[in-house]
């Protein structure tokens, strides 16, 4: 354990690396520069093992067995992918499907943000390509340790969740090391805990919507994550209107009327899987369930710059 330094002697350590296929920046307070990089590697390490895992570009990962028995068999996997998907599983039951690992089912084809799309499909085409999206369809045995996809259309995908789970994994890595003040930003869903060198609390920048290079506000964190998802990201425009390449899983079309969701909470992964169906939910529905999660908060920007949030947000 390394011991309580005079604010100062310590520096904030910094490190960037691409994993997971988005920017990890992964910072640690400390005096010594050699103690804080074998932190930051041994951080680094745990991520590559998370992505590992779970990434669906390795035929042989854990994640790709499961979706090529959909529908023929059960896939002995390990505890901690299966309270992985309980625990996402259990944010679909509250988001009321707004939230579904099985997402993965979406037609790729059809919804290529990347390309420049004219028109939307009719509802009836996204809700035919949607149809296969159920999260109660994943079927967990808890005894045995499998996990089934019912239908052999079924495919599952971590990128709703996987990001905020790896930076709080590898906080956790680096509190077990010692490290009493830190911060892992995986491209803009972080988790901070402790303080910085100056002795203050982290301060965070809630990304402008309209110029997301600048910050609208800051947060101040006391042990707490911080995700945004904007249609800043990726969107389209047909006929003048900005969709998100946020899908709403029940209809099969994009969402819009939000900029950006952000999401406060005290653990990265359940702030990463809030912010999309906080958006899918719409503006109301979503801040009238944040409001009755403890330790959940949320700021919510529409297509008219109007700011919302949640009762115990203070914006700086």
């Amino acid at each position: 354990m390394q011991e309580t330094k005079s604010s100062s002697l310590l520096q904030e350590f910094k490190q960037r690396e691409k994993l997971m296929g988005n920017m990890f920046e992964i910072t640690v307070v400390a005096d010594d520069q050699h103690w804080a990089k074998e932190k930051i590697d041994s951080a680094v390490a745990e991520i590559k093992r998370i992505e590992n895992l779970f990434t669906t570009y390795n035929d042989a990962s854990v994640t790709n067995i499961i979706n090529a028995n959909a529908g023929i068999k059960e896939v002995v996997v390990c505890s901690e992918m299966l309270e992985l998907i309980k625990r996402a599983n259990r944010i679909s039951e509250i988001t009321d499907g707004a939230f579904d690992l099985s997402y993965g089912s979406l037609d790729k084809s059809l919804w290529n943000f990347d390309q420049e799309m004219k028109s939307l499909p009719t509802p009836d085409t996204a809700k035919n390509i949607v149809k296969f999206i159920n999260y109660k369809n994943i079927i967990i045995d808890n005894e045995r340790s499998t996990v089934f996809l019912k239908n052999n259309s079924m495919r599952i995908g971590f990128g709703g969740i996987g990001k905020g789970y790896a930076a709080e994994m590898a906080k956790n890595v680096l509190m077990k090391q010692g490290v009493l003040n830190g911060l892992v930003n995986a491209s803009g869903d972080l988790t901070a805990w402790g303080k910085q060198a100056n002795g203050e609390f982290w301060k965070v920048g809630i990304a402008d919507p309209n110029n997301a290079d600048m910050s609208f506000s800051y947060l101040q964190l006391n042990n707490q994550a911080v995700a945004t998802s904007g249609n800043y990201e990726k969107f389209v425009m047909v006929n003048g209107k900005k969709y998100s390449h946020t899908i709403n899983p029940k209809t099969g079309l994009p969402i819009n009327g939000i900029k950006s969701v952000t999401v406060i909470t005290t653990n990265a992964e359940l702030a990463d899987a809030m912010t999309t169906p906080i958006a899918i939910m719409g503006i109301h529905a979503g801040l009238n369930l944040v409001n009755q999660i403890k330790n959940l908060d949320c700021i919510i920007i529409d297509d008219y710059d109007k700011i919302y949030t949640t009762k115990n947000i203070h914006l700086s």
